[in-house]
């Protein structure tokens, strides 16, 4: 576990709601020096308080793991499908477009 990508995705989604430490500290119930060492990646956090994390920010325990463990294909397909998720179909199609557009361009380049 690499515990200085999870403190840094975990910074960089309480900075996308706007809340300081402190704030993020007491809604999860630590103290903001130690949620500080957990962003520097001073610290482990138990599972508890990451599930308190992730319901503050509205994702998933896997979403903040995610730069912190291996990826695979299921982890990748899980992360398009959180970015997706909420989208009309026409935006999700258009995704699925410019994805394809994507990888035909990388595949014409690697020929």
């Amino acid at each position: 576990m690499d515990y200085h990508k999870l403190g840094d995705r975990i910074r960089e989604e309480r900075k996308k709601l706007n809340l300081s430490q402190t704030k993020l500290s007491e809604k999860i119930g630590v103290s903001d020096t130690y949620l500080g060492a957990i962003e520097r990646g001073e610290k482990s956090l138990t599972l508890d308080t990451l599930e308190k994390i992730t319901k503050v920010f509205g994702v998933s325990i896997d979403y903040l793991l995610s730069d912190s463990i291996e990826s695979t294909d299921q982890n990748i397909i899980d992360q398009f499908r959180r970015i997706i998720y909420g989208q009309s179909s026409a935006r999700k199609q258009m995704a699925i477009d410019i994805l394809k557009t994507l990888f035909n361009h990388l595949n014409k380049e690697e020929n």
